[in-house]
């Protein structure tokens, strides 16, 4: 997101709510708990460090027959006290697991929201998921909402046989950090024609990028923050996951997350050209 300039910028500054809007406490057994969650057994909750030292809060929404899991960055002005009832929807609705985290300062996470506290961010919920649940990238779709699409398109490069991306109201040039942008991409596309903050243009030109092309569905009259109010959000969403199902992955194993140094920038290149189709789902 390094080359977003102008009012753009401006919009999509750091914006956590203050004050958060839950809490986290632990108990005698080392469990973490998240407030106003009222005891859902299959939520589970962590607090993860960072590269960078912050100690960041995730929480993983278990559905007991799920057939992929969602890694969930969320949108700017947002913290996971306020998605709960979202998750529980697309839990249910789409039949897969949730992990979703708040970036550094955002929620009960510490440390300063940045651009690149945002890498080290969901490069940490990724490890976790490896780690504590035995996600492979074959079992992944990541879903990066607006600022989320940053850290989204971030991982997505560092992931081969990765199952799906889902971008919503994502901007042009969260994309670019896939660079080069000559890989084939497959959009599954929401188009929110009355975005008051990310003009619908950024959307439309992402589509015409990709070279094979998933039906795409314009939500008349959908804005920024609201997609997820309208029917077709969810009906578009479990179409296309329904697609993903059908898609074949051959293994390849995945490299541990490294920070990347300018002399492992043209290998991370080299690397980013053998992914010959990376499966995109764009919301607008």
């Amino acid at each position: 997101m390094g080359n977003v300039t102008g009012p753009v910028a401006a919009r999509l500054a750091f914006f956590p709510p203050e004050p958060a809007t839950y809490e986290i406490s632990r108990e005698r057994d080392g469990r973490v708990v998240v407030s106003g969650v009222s005891g859902d057994k299959n939520l589970e909750a962590h607090v993860l460090e960072t590269k960078g030292g912050n100690k960041i809060v995730a929480t993983f929404w278990k559905h007991p027959f799920a057939r992929f899991t969602l890694l969930y960055s969320h949108g700017n002005a947002a913290d996971l006290g306020q998605m709960h009832d979202l998750f529980l929807e697309l839990r249910a609705h789409l039949r897969v697991n949730i992990m979703s985290y708040d970036y550094s300062g955002y929620g009960a996470s510490t440390g300063k929201p940045s651009e690149f506290n945002t890498y080290s961010d969901i490069e940490a919920v990724y490890d976790c998921l490896k780690r504590e649940y035995g996600v492979e990238p074959q079992e992944l779709i990541l879903y990066g909402q607006s600022v989320g699409s940053g850290p989204t398109i971030h991982l997505a490069t560092k992931l081969r046989n990765l199952r799906g991306v889902v971008i919503h109201s994502g901007i042009l040039s969260g994309i670019r950090v896939l660079y080069p942008v000559k890989v084939t991409f497959w959009f599954d596309i929401f188009k929110g024609t009355n975005d008051e903050i990310v003009d619908w243009s950024h959307g439309k030109r992402l589509w015409e990028l990709s070279k094979e092309k998933y039906e795409p569905l314009w939500v008349k009259g959908g804005g920024h923050c609201n997609l997820e109010a309208f029917p077709e959000y969810i009906k578009h969403l479990r179409k296309f996951l329904n697609a993903m199902e059908k898609i074949s992955i051959t293994g390849e194993t995945n490299k541990p997350l490294t920070q990347n140094s300018p002399n492992t920038e043209s290998k991370h290149n080299s690397e980013s050209k053998q992914n010959k189709c990376l499966r995109f789902g764009l919301m607008r």
